[in-house]
């Protein structure tokens, strides 16, 4: 099947990845493919990543989540509706749900939940949403529910989604890894760990105690101030600093461990491609991390900064360990290919254009 696919993208955090990536495979499987961008604009290296597989069209209005109130996204259906009849869509690939709320009619649509704010608050918060949000949480329930089908990047999150907007029949998608396989080693001595640090999620505060109890050297490679001026401050350590991501998949190839303490993750694209690369794992104890690493990973309690820091200071002393739990994160790893989600998703591609030919 050959179709021209709209696929909405971000430049902020790994929607990009997960969308660029799945794009440039579908394209070629013969797929056209047309991104239409909102929030802060892509860099000039996303710009032609981007224009190499498809063309490019980037709205003025914000992402959902930083948007003042609904009236910033007015507008968003009807730009929406003019790319499509533009790049003459046979179907809609939302990766941000919300923005579907107000469409009426057009192509019909998919939705992958990467992650949302309501979800983010069940996690948090115990699902406490601040009234001035909730206009976000309607919004992104109106937009799930303007969908032909729901898919998720793991079991976990599908599960957490559909309890919390009551909804049912979110498909599990998980992310494949594009990064480069690489055999496993004992690395260089020290551990890394890669995510928006600024996001309190990510749970920046444990892994920097952590460090000061092992007295492990740890680099943190990501963003520590947000858009929305959230900051990750740590008080006795570097700040975490962003780098492109062939830099920073070069920085886990050269570490002994990869550590996650994130206590929401819909999927974890970091923790895969620290995995292809024959890393070992020390991951959160959350539902998601199980769910993809079962016992190819060793797990902590993400609330226990002793727990962190005698985990990493037992396996930084212990090569043996490392090199097989990078052996088993590495196999394990390639469950989650490329093939795979093209598999997965453009099946569920030909079951709403399917349902739609019934419905016209």
């Amino acid at each position: 099947m050959s179709l021209n696919i709209l696929v909405t993208v971000d430049a902020v955090g790994g929607v990009w990845r997960y969308a660029v990536d799945l794009a440039a495979a579908l394209a070629t499987e013969g797929y056209g493919i047309a991104f239409a961008g909102f929030g802060p604009e892509p860099d000039a290296a996303q710009r032609a990543e981007a224009r190499s597989i498809g063309t490019l069209d980037w709205s003025d209005a914000p992402l959902d989540w930083m948007a003042t109130g609904p009236q910033d996204l007015a507008k968003v259906a009807s730009w929406l509706m003019s790319v499509a009849h533009k790049r003459r869509t046979d179907l809609m690939h939302f990766n941000q749900p919300a923005l579907a709320a107000g469409l009426r009619g057009g192509p019909p649509r998919l939705g992958v939940t990467h992650s949302c704010l309501a979800t983010w608050f069940q996690v948090m918060e115990n699902g406490c949403v601040p009234d001035r949000l909730s206009w976000q949480v309607d919004m992104t329930r109106a937009g799930l529910r303007n969908l032909d089908r729901i898919a998720a990047p793991s079991a976990a999150h599908a599960a957490l989604t559909e309890r919390v907007y009551d909804l049912h029949g979110i498909v599990a998608v998980p992310n494949a890894g594009r990064s480069p396989l690489i055999a496993p080693d004992e690395g260089d001595g020290s551990v890394i760990a890669v995510a928006r640090w600024w996001d309190r999620a990510k749970n920046g505060a444990v892994l920097h105690r952590a460090a000061l109890l092992s007295g492990a050297t740890v680099t943190m490679i990501g963003d520590a101030e947000g858009p929305n001026g959230q900051r990750f401050e740590p008080n006795c350590a570097p700040a975490p600093t962003a780098q492109p991501h062939d830099a920073t998949l070069q920085r886990i190839a050269r570490s002994s461990l990869f550590v996650s303490p994130s206590l929401y993750e819909p999927f974890g694209l970091a923790a895969l491609e620290a995995a292809r690369a024959g890393r070992p794992l020390l991951l959160a104890d959350i539902p998601v991390y199980r769910e993809i690493w079962g016992e190819a990973a060793r797990f902590f309690n993400p609330h226990d900064p002793a727990e962190l820091a005698r985990a990493m200071t037992n396996l930084l002393d212990d090569p043996a360990t490392r090199l097989a739990l990078g052996r088993a994160a590495q196999d394990r790893a390639l469950r989650y290919s490329m093939d795979e989600q093209v598999q997965k998703t453009t099946a569920l591609y030909a079951g709403i254009i399917a349902d739609a030919q019934v419905t016209s």
